[in-house]
C-alpha cells in the first residue's frame, strides 16, 4: 500500500498526486516536492489516502519534508522580489512599446528561474525584453501567454454577486459556457450583466443549467396554442422553478395551469395556424396515414394519362392499355395495317442490318399489344 496526497501549487489550481511517505500531513500544510523542474514549494489539499501498489501512477514524485521555517522566509523573500521585478518590466515594456500586458511575475523556490505571466492579442517579439531582465536580475527568464480567463484566476477580484471570483476561489477547470444557457434560465441578454470580470460568459451560468432543462420537461413554450378541459388560449407566460403556466383565453381570463393539468385532461398543445377550423386544414390526413402504418389497404392509384404521341406519319398513336388476363380482342384490319407501317419504318438501324446483308434480311413480324 501506497499513502499519496493531493497537492496545488497555488489555490485553485490543478491537483497533483505525490507519495506523501511516512510524514504526517493535513490539509493546508506546506510541503517541500521535487519536481520536473527542481524543488517547488506546495499547499497539501486533501487528506492521505492509502491505494495498492498497482494503481500507483508510474512517474509519481515523492514529498520530500514540511515546509520549515527558513522555507517560509525564502518564500517571503521571492514575495517581495517579484514586487520589484514587476515595476521593472513594466518599465522595461513601455520604454519599448511592447503591445502587451504584464499580469504577474512569479519567482521558483531557489529562485533559479522568474515566470513572467502576459497577455496580448497577437505575437511579441520580446527578445530584447529577456535581454534587459536577465541582464537586470542575473536569472533564467520565463514568458509565458496566457488568456483574460486565466488572467482573471491569477489577479482575482470580486464579481457581480458581491464574492470572491469563483476562478480564483475554487474553480479549478474552466467549462465551456454558452448563450444558449442565459436563454435556458430567462436572463436578459445584456453584456454588462451577463459577463465577468474577465469579459467572457459568466462561469456560474452553467451551474444550473442542466436543473433547468429537466424542469422545461412537459412545460409549453411562450406563444403555443394550448387547448384542456379548463381553459383554452394562448400561453403568455412560463415559470421553470415554479412549474407552471399561465394561458389567455379568447376572453381575455389568464388561467394558471401546470404540467400535470395537461396530462390529467389530455391536452392537444398546437400552434393557432394549425387549427382546422380556422384555416381548414384537412383533418383526415394523418388518420390516412395511421392506418397505413396499422396495415390496412388503401385505395389502388389511378395510372397518369399521358398526352398522345405524334406517329411518323402525323398520326396519334393509342394509348397503352393496361394488362389483363383476358385473351386479348381482335382488331379492325385498318388498325393492324397502322401498327406494322410503324413497326417497319421506324428503325432505321434495321434497315441498315439489312442493307449490309444484301436484302436478305426477314422482315420482323408486327408484335400485337394484348
Amino acid at each position: 500500500m501506497i499513502t499519496i496526497v493531493k497537492v496545488q501549487f497555488h489555490t485553485a489550481e490543478k491537483l497533483y498526486d505525490f507519495n506523501a511517505g511516512g510524514l504526517d500531513l493535513s490539509p493546508g500544510d506546506r510541503v517541500i516536492v521535487e519536481t520536473d523542474r527542481g524543488r517547488s514549494m506546495a499547499i497539501v489539499a486533501t487528506k492521505p489516502a492509502q491505494i495498492p501498489d498497482e494503481l500507483a501512477p508510474e512517474s509519481m514524485k515523492s514529498i520530500l519534508r514540511k515546509a520549515n521555517q527558513a522555507d517560509l522566509e525564502a518564500a517571503e523573500r521571492n514575495t517581495a522580489r517579484e514586487k520589484e521585478t514587476f515595476a521593472f518590466c513594466q518599465a522595461k515594456i513601455a520604454e519599448r512599446n511592447l503591445e502587451m500586458k504584464l499580469v504577474k511575475v512569479e519567482y521558483v523556490y531557489d529562485g533559479s528561474k522568474a515566470i513572467f505571466y502576459f497577455t496580448a492579442d497577437g505575437r511579441i517579439d520580446f527578445r530584447d525584453l529577456v535581454k534587459d531582465l536577465a541582464h537586470q536580475f542575473h536569472t533564467r527568464i520565463e514568458m509565458r501567454q496566457i488568456g483574460v480567463r486565466d488572467e482573471a484566476k491569477l489577479v482575482g477580484g470580486i464579481g457581480i454577486c458581491g464574492r470572491e471570483l469563483c476562478c480564483s476561489s475554487f474553480l479549478r477547470d474552466f467549462a465551456p459556457v454558452s448563450v444558449k444557457m442565459a436563454k435556458e434560465q430567462n436572463l436578459a441578454l445584456n453584456p454588462t450583466k451577463i459577463s465577468g470580470q474577465c469579459g467572457r460568459l459568466l462561469c456560474c451560468l452553467g451551474y444550473e443549467f442542466d436543473t433547468y432543462c429537466e424542469l422545461r420537461k412537459g412545460l409549453p413554450k411562450c406563444g403555443k396554442h394550448v387547448k384542456c378541459g379548463k381553459a383554452e388560449g394562448e400561453v403568455i407566460k412560463v415559470s421553470t422553478l415554479g412549474r407552471n403556466f399561465t394561458v389567455r383565453t379568447p376572453d381575455s381570463r389568464e388561467v394558471l395551469l401546470t404540467p400535470d393539468d395537461l396530462k390529467d385532461e389530455g391536452v392537444s398543445e398546437s400552434s393557432p395556424a394549425a387549427q382546422t377550423g380556422e384555416q381548414g386544414a384537412p383533418a383526415a390526413e394523418p388518420q390516412q396515414k395511421q392506418y397505413q402504418k396499422q396495415g390496412q389497404p388503401r385505395q389502388q392509384r389511378q395510372p397518369k394519362q399521358r398526352p398522345p404521341k405524334q406517329g411518323q406519319h402525323g398520326q396519334q398513336s393509342q394509348p397503352q392499355q393496361q394488362v389483363s388476363p383476358q385473351p386479348p380482342k381482335p382488331r379492325p384490319e385498318e388498325q393492324q395495317k397502322d401498327e406494322k407501317e410503324k413497326q417497319g419504318g421506324g428503325g432505321r438501324r434495321r434497315n441498315r442490318h439489312r442493307n449490309r446483308q444484301g436484302g436478305k434480311g426477314k422482315p420482323d413480324k408486327a408484335k400485337e399489344t394484348p
